[in-house]
């Protein structure tokens, strides 16, 4: 649904503005092509329907509020709160509340999170070579609660403090699955940890919405402790991301990203190890069909603007996870190519859908997915 509506939207955007305005009521016209220039706040919203058999019907929605704190000053970036969820036929859901916040000159940046999550996944063991026939469907009870606060340090950099706790369960219904039967997955009943850690983050770009040009360096590291008696985990997470933009022309974009991840701590946890696949990095692969202690990726992305409504992009990468040696013949290819759709010219706000494309594992087809959020992919 999320995907016919965004192709419906770009179909829409490329009428004339008085055909638009006969086809759309008023509030779905200012929600979607409104062409306001001033820092006036902006709400829009995205159905999401969908069908599985695990699931049978999924309906909800997600809305976004984007605003500035200073209307003023042209430095101030777009804070938004954006909301998201879901329920299914079979009494599963997903719940998510969670801000980007930042105050007059960007002197504080903020973000925070509570989500709750009642949802089957797959899951295929530990390792950077997992086979699709070892799938094993778990159920999944998550809730999670996160916070950052930085304070900025002359131009660009930003010192902080990361916090927030999670509590995991999770249910196997077929005890002769990789799940119950390998010895070396750990973790398997769930449990509860807090964590809280400094960050560390570089920050030159002229955009945090639609960046064309500048760097952002984020790192930070999650020192966890397992509470209550269901878990005895004690270590931590720490994660160092790369990004630079340069402008090419007018109407090009070219955009690098690297991420490291690491867990520490002499558990391993299966649910705490990092995972290649998300609509943020490594587009194509299933979130958590590959995961261990350590995660390491990377990609490029070619933007084209067509107009301040449209843009395409395409991107490729590769990454890979490994426990403790790395292995430059274990990198997995991504590659794939993207629609977006602005609907908030003034702030640089777009609705993306993107189809990504992974490896083609011996005795498996080809993997891939499709995505569609909101903003960029970084």
């Amino acid at each position: 649904m999320k995907k016919l509506l965004t192709i419906l939207l770009v179909l829409i955007a490329l009428q004339p503005v008085h055909a638009q305005r006969r086809i759309l009521p008023k509030f779905l016209y200012d929600m979607y092509f409104s062409k306001d220039s001033t820092k006036k706040a902006s709400f829009v919203l995205l159905p999401v329907l969908s069908t599985a058999p695990e699931t049978g019907l999924e309906i909800g929605g997600s809305a976004l509020y984007s605003f500035y704190t200073d209307t003023i000053s042209r430095n101030t970036r777009v804070s938004n709160i954006f909301a998201y969820g879901t329920l299914t036929t079979k009494g599963q859901s997903r719940l998510n509340l969670s801000t980007n916040y930042w105050l007059p000159q960007n002197k504080y940046h903020y973000t925070a999170s509570i989500g709750y999550i009642n949802f089957p996944f797959d899951f295929y063991g530990v390792g950077n070579n997992t086979n699709k026939s070892d799938a094993d469907r778990l159920g999944q009870k998550r809730v999670r609660v996160t916070f950052t606060g930085e304070k900025k340090f002359g131009d660009n950099v930003y010192i902080g403090l990361v916090a927030g706790g999670y509590d995991y369960r999770f249910d196997d219904v077929n005890t002769t699955g990789i799940f119950a039967t390998d010895p070396s997955i750990e973790g398997r009943h769930g449990g509860s940890f807090l964590y809280a850690g400094p960050s560390l983050v570089f920050d030159s770009r002229n955009n945090n919405t639609y960046t064309t040009k500048g760097i952002h360096i984020t790192s930070y590291l999650n020192l966890m402790k397992g509470v209550f008696s269901n878990n005895s985990y004690s270590g931590g997470l720490f994660n160092l991301e790369y990004a630079q933009y340069f402008k090419l022309d007018k109407h090009f974009v070219l955009a690098f990203d690297v991420q490291e991840q690491s867990l520490t701590g002499s558990q391993s946890p299966f649910y705490l190890l990092p995972a290649l696949g998300s609509d943020e990095m490594m587009r194509g692969y299933y979130n958590g069909r590959f995961r261990d202690r350590n995660l390491l990726a990377g990609q490029t992305e070619l933007r084209y603007r067509v107009s301040d409504r449209i843009g395409v992009v395409g991107f490729l990468g590769a990454g890979q996870v490994f426990n403790k040696n790395f292995n430059l013949n274990e990198f997995k290819p991504n590659y794939g190519g993207g629609l977006r759709y602005f609907f908030d010219t003034e702030k640089g706000l777009s609705i993306r859908i993107d189809y990504g494309v992974g490896e083609k594992r011996p005795g498996e087809s080809r993997q891939s997915g499709v995505y569609i959020g909101l903003g960029e992919a970084f």
